[in-house]
């Protein structure tokens, strides 16, 4: 071989050597990640649904009760492809009987609204490294450039308060855990549940790079829960005079507010939600995130 080919090989090696080493060393200078985002949420249980019977999860989803959501978080890259992150998020979950027509929902006539805040800790796979292109982003500008859509997939788990309020025969909106509309407050075997529940949030999200500090995202998750009662209706109606003596008529109400029509379908021991079914809820997120530089000791620079 040629000296002067050798020379020219050797060179193209080196710089292909250095531009290899300065990109997987990027990614630890942009290790940290701040994002905030808005979003929906829906809820998939007892309340509202589809219009037929024997429906469960993303079969039963009810659009209109979607609710708005906020959420904040914090994301450190392990490696170029894994990551972890946590994150806050506050919103609402709705879900009422008289959105469907089928006809024992229907008739059992129960609504309800949660406040949701949930903290959460995932970890992130990316299927693809995450690239983005010149620091200006400038056209014919030789940088690292490629794929700037990156995908991910993550699983983790968190914690979440919800607090169901019903509406009362005033139309006013009560918190119904304090009420026992299942006779906890008068069976000493019927215990009240804990507003305070652990999920496992798992989904899929994309990023978009628009710069090499900012991007674009998408993220959809399911959160399964551990709980039946996050619309507060999950086993058998109880005897509505002994809820009525321990509560009055604003208790009773809120455990049956059917019209009385088939007063035999609402009686003590009939079937009011399904406790093998536990609930679930949807985050949906359109996110921005912004990359932190690391200091030399490793830890970002806001």
């Amino acid at each position: 071989m040629p000296k002067r080919v050798l020379i020219i090989t050797l060179i193209i090696i080196l710089i292909a050597l250095d531009s290899f080493s300065q990109r997987s060393a990027q990614w630890k200078r942009m290790r940290y990640e701040i994002f905030y985002g808005v979003g929906a949420t829906n809820f998939l249980g007892e309340l509202g649904g589809a219009n037929r019977t024997g429906t469960n999860f993303l079969r039963d989803f009810e659009f209109a009760m979607t609710r708005p959501l906020l959420n904040l978080g914090f994301r450190y890259m392990i490696k170029e492809q894994i990551s972890t992150k946590a994150m806050l998020s506050y919103g609402w979950i709705r879900g009422n009987d008289a959105t469907t027509t089928e006809t024992y929902r229907n008739y059992r006539n129960l609504n309800f609204y949660s406040p949701l805040v949930e903290f959460a800790v995932q970890g992130e796979y990316h299927i693809t490294k995450e690239r983005v292109g010149h620091r200006y982003n400038l056209r014919r500008v030789r940088g690292v450039k490629g794929i700037k859509l990156n995908t991910y997939f993550f699983a983790g788990i968190a914690g979440f308060w919800f607090n169901p309020k019903g509406k009362d025969q005033t139309g006013a909106w009560q918190s119904l855990q304090p009420i026992g509309t299942e006779g906890q407050n008068v069976s000493p075997v019927r215990e009240k549940y804990h507003r305070l529940q652990v999920a496992i949030p798992y989904g899929v999200g994309f990023k978009y790079g628009l710069d090499r500090k900012w991007s674009i995202g998408l993220e959809f998750g399911v959160r399964k829960t551990f709980t039946d009662y996050i619309d507060d209706v999950s086993t058998t109606y109880y005897d509505n005079d002994l809820i009525k003596a321990a509560g009055g008529d604003q208790a009773a109400f809120l455990a049956d507010p059917s019209n009385g029509d088939n007063p035999g379908w609402t009686v003590g021991g009939q079937q009011r939600g399904d406790p093998k079914d536990k609930d679930a809820y949807m985050f949906m997120i359109v996110n921005l995130t912004y990359k932190l530089r690391a200091g030399r000791g490793g830890l970002p620079k806001f």
